[in-house]
């Protein structure tokens, strides 16, 4: 089975679940959408760079979601999504990487 990096899950659970969101107008999907993909993202960071760093990406992309709101008032919806997904992927190639390295 093909492996996709926790990296690409994370910033994909946070574009999907909005767009999921937006295009079936039920936020709760969008959220069931969110909430999956960050699990998978969560095991991933724990299997590759242990529990601590998982709860730290974990926090990240829960901030992410929710710093995501304010921002859109401000860049409108989509590049504040882009914007916050960036920032995660960000976040778990550089945790990921060092962990995989030591």
């Amino acid at each position: 089975m093909a492996k996709i990096p926790a990296t690409a899950v994370a910033a994909s659970g946070l574009v999907g679940g909005y767009g999921v969101a937006r295009w079936t107008r039920k936020r709760p999907l969008g959220g069931v959408a969110l909430a999956a993909a960050g699990s998978l993202a969560a095991y991933e960071w724990n299997r590759q760079a242990g529990p601590r760093a998982a709860v730290g990406l974990t926090v990240a992309y829960v901030a992410a979601f929710a710093g995501s709101h304010p921002l859109a008032k401000k860049v409108g919806a989509w590049p504040a999504v882009f914007a916050v997904a960036g920032g995660v992927a960000a976040a778990s190639w550089a945790v990921t990487r060092r962990g995989a390295n030591t």
